[in-house]
């Protein structure tokens, strides 16, 4: 027996986890390795399929099948955490979405493979029964599943189905977004991805991000040093910046009062909360953005327009330089 067989065998066990069967493929790793036991890319495969294994050991007691699709996907930021710490480190393993690709693209296929298709599985038993299709959670979480598996355009009807009933949640409206990039639906994508961020940057869950479009952003902000909630709230304000959010659209009357009223309640919170600011501080220059594109929409008075970018400049410089340039 050679490297060729244990090679075979890697390529085999990758099959078996695309198919659903996590145990199969250990046997075959674990007999891979028997066989070569100096090829890193088998050690590798078999960290991450015993990982699997023991964080999904119990899921059989869980018994509603919603319940059970959810916890693999909450399952995957953890994974991530996981690859990061045995790429780079245990104490290297902030802003892990947009930092290097995981090593290895067949095992990682294989293992998300495995994972949106098991959790599909049991969404998908759900929507057998018609009154659950009008559930926005049921219908996001089997969207993305299939965005994960790179059907976009099933991906793509659930999430349109799920943004239908739920228009303003910024994660359905971000993974239609995301879903839209992917098919190369730029000019909705960008749409959406401002829209989704504007409502609430904070209910978006990056991790579920994956289109170029929207990655790049990703990685640009957090390379300025930005993570976690800090990071989600300035990808809006530097996606405009960057021509990325670009596309605008008018606001109805309805919209227009509620933007002014966010506006001047988060400047009162800036002013009498200083340890908030840090959150603030980019959601109130997105909201200005908003503004000022109103402003010129509607053609109004310059002096409205020179007034909040006034308010671009007092609160940070070097974003009015930018937004100016």
């Amino acid at each position: 027996m050679d490297k060729g067989y244990a090679a075979g065998l890697l390529r085999e066990a990758y099959d078996k986890l695309k198919a659903s069967d996590a145990s199969a493929a250990l046997a075959l790793l674990e007999q891979a390795l028997s066989v070569d036991y100096l090829n890193d890319e088998i050690k590798y495969a078999l960290k991450c399929v015993h990982w699997w294994i023991d964080q999904t050991s119990r899921i059989d007691e869980i018994k509603n099948p919603y319940e059970k699709g959810a916890f693999l996907m909450s399952q995957l930021k953890q994974y991530y955490i996981f690859l990061a710490a045995i790429n780079n480190g245990p104490e290297n393993t902030s802003n892990i979405f947009f930092s290097e690709q995981p090593k290895y693209d067949q095992c990682q296929y294989a293992i998300r493979y495995y994972v949106y298709s098991k959790a599909l599985f049991f969404f998908n038993t759900l929507l057998k029964n018609p009154s659950n299709h009008n559930d926005p959670g049921l219908l996001l979480f089997t969207g993305r599943c299939y965005k994960g598996l790179g059907d976009y355009d099933a991906g793509r009807n659930y999430l349109e189905q799920a943004v239908s009933i739920s228009k303003e949640d910024p994660q359905i409206l971000a993974e239609l977004a995301d879903v839209n990039a992917m098919l190369t639906q730029t000019k909705d994508a960008k749409a959406l991805f401002r829209e989704a961020f504007f409502i609430d940057p904070s209910r978006i869950d990056l991790k579920f991000l994956e289109s170029a479009l929207i990655v790049k952003v990703c990685q640009k902000v957090s390379e300025l040093g930005y993570k976690d909630d800090e990071l989600c709230e300035w990808i809006p304000v530097y996606g405009f910046l960057w021509k990325v959010f670009t596309v605008k659209r008018e606001l109805k009357q309805m919209e227009v009062a509620r933007l002014k009223q966010s506006i001047f309640s988060m400047e009162a919170e800036y002013d009498s909360n200083p340890a908030r600011r840090i959150l603030i501080k980019p959601r109130l220059l997105n909201h200005y953005f908003r503004l000022i594109d109103y402003y010129e929409i509607i053609h109004e008075e310059s002096s409205l327009i020179e007034e909040t970018l006034l308010k671009i400049k007092v609160k940070d410089p070097e974003i009015f330089e930018m937004y100016t340039s």
